[in-house]
């Protein structure tokens, strides 16, 4: 099954909604909020909306906090733990809000408005916020808060006071032994900075040291008197604090339930004014709501469009037809007319008000919505076969007091099959009495239309004279898809719409008004990037036959001449003959000069050129005595 509120935008609604409510409760309820079955609650919830709307009008946004970790902190202070200063200052100020929202429905009692008696269900618990207020101030237990923690804390000031005049008067009379001139505070304990070397100077406890050792933070014994009288202050204060905190604690586990019951009041008046405030910021109405499944909208508007953009919808059905078949051109706003219907219908049996200037509205026992290709890639579904899986899910649910929409009735296959499904779908449609409305082009759809009572034509008006959608729908008016128009408009030319027009009706001519809007089309080439081919490379001979000896070659970036002497190995290097020496080069950084063939004769005896004169005498040597050992051999 289809999300039908993300189809139809609801769930974008619901996120508007709920950035206007201030409790994680209204949040979360906003988020889960349904359409209502029970006749008597929808008007319930719709009469809430309406009061709240009317109340903030008349006396502005009410003064609702959010009540974050209150709950929490009556709850531990039931089981008994204690709670903080700030924990219960925060409690004031929660209670201090129930105080102003009382009032502020008090006033609003005036209104004979339901809403205001909600009142009654708030209980401030001043006395308990006084107290609170008197004895926590600033996140702390204020001196006042009792007279021992007062004369605590007073002669906690007194020995302060005295532990730093002391001190100061040691420094003053041993200013030679000090490294610096002020006193500083380590571990708790008020101490004099001293050079090491006076350490035994002064009576006193070293308590801690600098980082290089030369000097000591000692405490003075005059100065560790008022320590140890200070100490004994502050645990009597702290115990005093404590026994205060854990009565204003008891004092609000002893009224746990009063505090639950204004923080569910809190949340729900939270809920109820965050439906008038969405309803002030898109101009809603209170819908008519009827059990007779018909329903009226009067310049209805979809709630997420600017009110200057959008064009009021006109639309009855349910009395004498129960089905309307739109159609008109792609861009005639179609589609937004089904989420108009379908969005504003939901927002009214959810409880809220329609954007549109009237409403008569049914309640509806589901919303089937078929909008967009919905193709699924991971049940590898096409965009056909999706559509027909939904269409059939939506036949399998429907009922007398369902609403049914489906966009591009039969789309996404054969043209002639599709109308054919299309076809059999309104057919079990019109068989189940429920309201529907649809969108197609096929002409067959809207013949079948003209023949059912119980199903009426609508089209979305289009221009032609200005070649520009209308977006009103006009109901008993069967319209054109106007593609033609629509692609002159976009810029086709002429020439393409004359063989459009051929391969659709036959003929090659084109209305007056679409001719000219057409006539000065052109497709004009947009330049793009060509494809860069590699180059064909010349055939080559091998590397072996490429070089051989005797080859005179040009030796690269020198340009020197010189002969192949030894051709070149695997791994492509050459032995090449210079004026004056030979060198062993890579065959990429020569190029064939002469061919050896052109330069020297047939089986010519290349060592007169790279053999030195006593090589050769040495190998003719060798050759000769070679010869008369053959000679020896062949007389034996």
């Amino acid at each position: 099954m289809t999300n039908i509120e993300e189809i139809i935008e609801f769930d974008k609604m619901k996120n508007w909604w709920a950035g206007l409510a201030l409790t994680e409760w209204a949040k979360e309820a906003i988020q889960n909020t349904q359409p209502f079955l029970s006749e008597s609650e929808l008007r319930a919830k719709l009469r809430e909306t309406s009061e709240a709307r009317k109340l903030i009008e008349n006396h502005g946004n009410p003064p609702l906090v959010s009540l974050e970790g209150i709950r929490e902190s009556v709850q531990a202070a039931v089981k008994g733990d204690c709670l903080s200063a700030a924990q219960l200052e925060e409690m004031e100020q929660s209670l201090a809000a129930v105080i102003r929202l009382k009032s502020y429905l008090s006033r609003a009692k005036q209104w004979e408005i339901s809403l205001a008696y909600y009142e009654e269900n708030l209980n401030g618990l001043e006395d308990v916020k006084d107290m609170i207020g008197l004895q926590i101030r600033n996140g702390r237990v204020d001196d006042n808060a009792s007279k021992l923690l007062k004369s605590f804390r007073n002669e906690i000031e007194t020995n302060v006071r005295g532990m730093r005049e002391k001190a100061d008067a040691v420094m003053r009379a041993n200013k030679e032994c000090l490294s610096d001139n002020f006193c500083t505070m380590r571990n708790g304990h008020l101490c004099i900075p001293m050079k090491k070397e006076y350490k035994f100077k002064i009576k006193g406890t070293v308590i801690d040291k600098s980082s290089t050792g030369n000097t000591l933070f000692m405490e003075p014994v005059s100065v560790g008197r008022y320590f140890e009288a200070l100490q004994l202050l502050y645990v009597y204060a702290e115990n005093e604090e404590r026994r205060i905190l854990y009565e204003l604690s008891a004092m609000i586990a002893d009224q746990a339930e009063v505090l639950e019951q204004d923080i569910r009041t809190m949340e729900k008046l939270d809920y109820i004014f965050s439906k008038g405030r969405l309803s002030l910021e898109y101009g809603g109405t209170e819908p008519v709501i009827n059990t007779d499944h018909y329903m009226v909208l009067r310049d209805g508007r979809h709630p997420l469009m600017s009110r200057e953009e959008c064009v009021p919808l006109q639309l009855e059905i349910g009395k004498g037809y129960r089905g309307i078949v739109i159609t008109g051109p792609n861009t005639g706003g179609k589609t937004v007319a089904l989420k108009t219907v379908a969005l504003n219908c939901m927002m009214a049996q959810c409880g809220l008000h329609t954007a549109c200037r009237e409403a008569d509205i049914c309640m509806n026992s589901n919303f089937l919505c078929d909008i967009g290709d919905g193709q699924n890639l991971s049940e590898n579904l096409s965009t056909f076969s999706a559509h027909i899986a939904n269409v059939l899910d939506i036949l399998k649910r429907v009922n007398q007091d369902s609403l049914v929409v489906m966009d591009e009735l039969g789309s996404g296959t054969d043209p002639a099959e599709g109308m054919g499904i299309a076809v059999a779908i309104l057919e079990e449609l019109r068989k189940s009495r429920a309201l529907f409305l649809v969108t197609t082009h096929y002409p067959e759809v809207k013949q079948y239309a003209d023949q059912r009572e119980e199903i009426v034509n609508a089209r979305m008006t289009f221009d032609r004279d200005s070649l520009k959608p209308l977006y009103q729908l006009i109901i008993g008016e069967a319209g054109d898809s106007c593609a033609f128009y629509i692609a002159g408009r976009m810029g086709m030319p002429g020439e393409m719409l004359r063989t459009a027009m051929k391969a659709a009706y036959g003929s090659r001519e084109i209305p007056e008004k679409l001719e000219l809007a057409a006539s000065e089309n052109r497709l004009e080439k947009i330049h793009t990037p060509g494809i860069r081919r590699r180059k064909p490379q010349r055939p080559t001979q091998s590397k072996s036959r490429q070089f051989q000896r005797g080859d005179s070659v040009m030796v690269y970036p020198d340009k020197k001449i010189g002969i192949v002497c030894q051709p070149m190995n695997e791994k492509g290097v050459l032995r090449v003959q210079l004026q004056d020496k030979k060198i062993w080069i890579n065959q990429k950084r020569i190029k064939l000069h002469v061919q050896a063939e052109e330069l020297y004769p047939e089986d010519y005896d290349f060592s007169i050129i790279f053999d030195t004169v006593k090589n050769r005498k040495l190998r003719h040597q060798m050759e000769r005595g070679k010869e008369i050992d053959d000679f020896l051999s062949d007389l034996e």
